[in-house]
């Protein structure tokens, strides 16, 4: 009997594997340092990048702060339509599954960390250029983006 592939593979495989990283990279974080102000911080450039433990209620850069309530749902709806857009919708570019499979890896890793806790655990800290810290999953949810525009540059 012949194997049904699996559609939008790529989907699947790049939000497995963002969603894994994140959670990985967490637990580490959380299990290493202590959660102080002022955050504990390691230098691993000094001056120019650290791990920083800091938390955040709120969404990317600490917009709307303290509103992990509403972006746990939405983090839930999010998830949620890119798993049914993965099944019932189009066969995908490879762009595109990749595009949305890390929107959803990244949706999911941080959206369990408001479920479970209120706030999301951030610890990548770019100094040199006096970026806001992030983790994995915000990187994952910039490179679902980039692929996406990537994506419909080169259909256009």
């Amino acid at each position: 009997m012949k194997a049904k592939k699996l559609k939008n593979a790529n989907f699947w495989w790049a939000a497995l594997l963002c969603l894994g990283l994140d959670r990985l990279t967490k637990a580490w974080v959380v299990a290493n340092y202590t959660l102080t102000v002022p955050p504990q911080t390691t230098p691993i450039l000094p001056g120019i990048f650290h791990i920083t433990y800091v938390t955040n209620t709120g969404a990317a850069f600490s917009l709307f702060a303290n509103g992990s309530l509403w972006l746990r749902w939405l983090s839930l709806l999010v998830s949620l339509l890119l798993i049914a857009w993965a099944i019932w919708g189009p066969h995908l570019n490879r762009w595109q599954q990749v595009g949305y499979g890390c929107l959803l890896g990244g949706a999911l890793g941080n959206g369990i960390d408001r479920f479970l806790t209120g706030e999301v655990v951030d610890f990548l800290d770019l100094r040199w250029i006096q970026f806001p810290v992030f983790n994995i999953a915000d990187i994952a949810i910039n490179i679902g983006i980039l692929c996406l525009l990537w994506s419909a540059w080169r259909q256009s």
